[in-house]
């Protein structure tokens, strides 16, 4: 049972493999030091070390503080990070990759998608529920995949176990040449019925085993078989866990869902899909069979509780123009909303409160047009920790293209090979893409890397267009083949405003 080998004390279920060991030992990556966390931030993203050295000793600070006595324990606060940057310099990359590596929840929101309470709107506490469902579907997740093969074993028998009752159903009863056995006792009927169910048993266990070696083979994925589903199950999710992050909150409804589902028995239809759909679905059955969900629960708010990462984007877009608060409510009216849930707060969710107090708050804003001044003190106070993030180079764009583990040419290169096409970008090409996207963010809008991918999108459109009819072909993207598709967009000013 995955209840049984569940690490419910400290809810990982992935240790991450230390960067730059070649060993086969694995750790917990919550012990890794900042300078492994760097370097692990290294190979996705390019520059920006005040940021990744911020980030990495306030993940460090956490396990720092796991290792205090209970009554300090509960002191420590982490300490807040606001990040200043124009966008596309890697500011949310460096959240996200951060929070992956220590395998924590993160959920992402931009703050100008919230109003004040009392307004029609999301409020801030959503942020939390949202949080703690994207825990649980983390969670699920990892515990439906520890029970996969116990669950697909048991699957296929269960499949061949309704076979074989449904072909046996279906057989015509067997025509006897002999006279019919007429009990003479009670005791008689009994041996029969008896001699019956037994025959009946035998039959069923030899068509069970014909069709078990038949499924293990794939022979007969293609026939059609009748199932029981449960309603209310996303069978199209791998974890079997329907919830949409954003969805509306009303605590009352709730309730009422949770009464209702523990006082009727939940619903079964009857679907014809194939052998092979069949056996995916029940599998899946067998893995949430195996899975204590109560435990994911408890676990994933443990989780929330002690490791969570969020990133509030646009937080300089709740500054009013003029500094006063004003009747704004997407601005100063948020900010006062978002303090207690920083500071540390019980926010109530279906599955009861949950304590922000040592969830880490990333915040991020250009601050063109503010200063992180001019947000309301005490959150300003929040957030000690305020790093700035460099606009990007050309050569910053270069590396971005070739050294990243997720690069994007690696991206291209691997997603027209799956039809056969060979495409490859050398370093003369690479150079002009990189030295095109900085002319084009000097001259308009700057969004940082994001235009690379915009520039590359147009360079390989009709590559990509034709690949599924030049499988075997090859091309080599250079400088010639990048000017030829983008060199007179990025040279009109006023178009490559709207294309680029």
């Amino acid at each position: 049972m995955i209840a049984d080998t569940a690490r419910r004390s400290t809810g990982k279920d992935k240790p991450l493999r230390v960067p730059g060991e070649d060993s086969t030992e694995q750790r917990p990556a919550d012990s890794l030091t900042p300078r492994e966390i760097v370097e692990e931030l290294d190979r996705y993203i390019i520059g920006q070390h005040d940021a990744k050295r911020a980030v990495a000793v306030a993940l460090r600070n956490r396990y720092r503080r796991q290792q205090l006595p209970e009554e300090l324990r509960r002191e420590v606060q982490p300490k807040n990070i606001l990040m200043i940057g124009s966008t596309g310099v890697g500011k949310t990359e460096i959240a996200r990759r951060v929070a992956r590596i220590v395998d924590a929840p993160f959920i992402k929101v931009e703050a100008t998608k919230f109003t004040e309470v009392g307004y029609v709107g999301r409020d801030v506490e959503s942020i939390v529920r949202d949080l703690v469902e994207i825990a649980i579907t983390m969670i699920h997740s990892q515990r439906l995949d520890l029970v996969r093969e116990e669950a697909r074993l048991a699957a296929v028998e269960r499949l061949a176990e309704i076979m074989s009752e449904q072909a046996i159903a279906q057989r015509p009863p067997r025509s006897s040449h002999r006279r019919e056995e007429t009990p003479a006792s009670e005791e008689d009927a009994e041996a029969i019925a008896q001699r019956e169910a037994q025959m009946f048993e035998r039959r069923r266990r030899r068509e069970q085993k014909r069709l078990m070696d038949l499924l293990n083979t794939e022979q007969i994925d293609d026939e059609t078989v009748e199932i029981e589903l449960d309603e209310g199950i996303n069978y199209d999710d791998p974890s079997g866990y329907d919830y949409t992050p954003g969805a509306p909150y009303d605590e009352m409804q709730e309730s009422i869902y949770d009464m209702l589902d523990s006082l009727i028995p939940r619903r079964r239809s009857r679907r014809r899909v194939s052998v092979r759909e069949a056996r995916r679905i029940l599998a899946q059955q067998e893995a949430m069979r195996l899975v204590d969900f109560d435990q994911v629960v408890e676990t994933a708010i443990q989780r929330v509780e002690d490791a969570a990462v969020v990133f509030i984007d646009e937080i300089d877009k709740t500054i009013s123009g003029d500094g006063d608060s004003g009747p704004d409510i997407s601005g100063e009216g948020v900010q006062r909303d978002l303090l207690p849930i920083v500071e540390g707060s019980a926010v109530m969710t279906r599955y009861g409160p949950i304590h922000t107090d040592h969830i880490l708050f990333i915040a991020a804003g250009s601050f063109s047009k503010a200063r992180p001044s001019d947000l309301i003190p005490e959150l300003q106070g929040r957030f000690p920790i305020r790093v700035e993030l460099q606009s990007l180079s050309e050569d910053d764009l270069y590396a971005i293209l070739t050294e990243p583990q997720n690069a994007l040419t690696k991206q291209y290169e691997a997603l027209l090979g799956t039809e056969g096409f060979g495409l490859r970008f050398n370093e003369d090409g690479l150079r002009e893409v990189a030295r095109l996207a900085n002319q084009v963010n000097q001259r308009s809008e700057d969004i940082g890397a994001r235009r690379l991918q915009t520039i590359l999108e147009r360079v390989i459109e009709e590559l990509s267009f034709d690949a599924p009819d030049r499988a075997g072909e090859s091309v080599e993207i250079g400088k010639e083949f990048v000017l030829e598709r983008v060199g007179e967009v990025v040279d009109d000013e006023e178009l490559s405003n709207f294309i680029l």
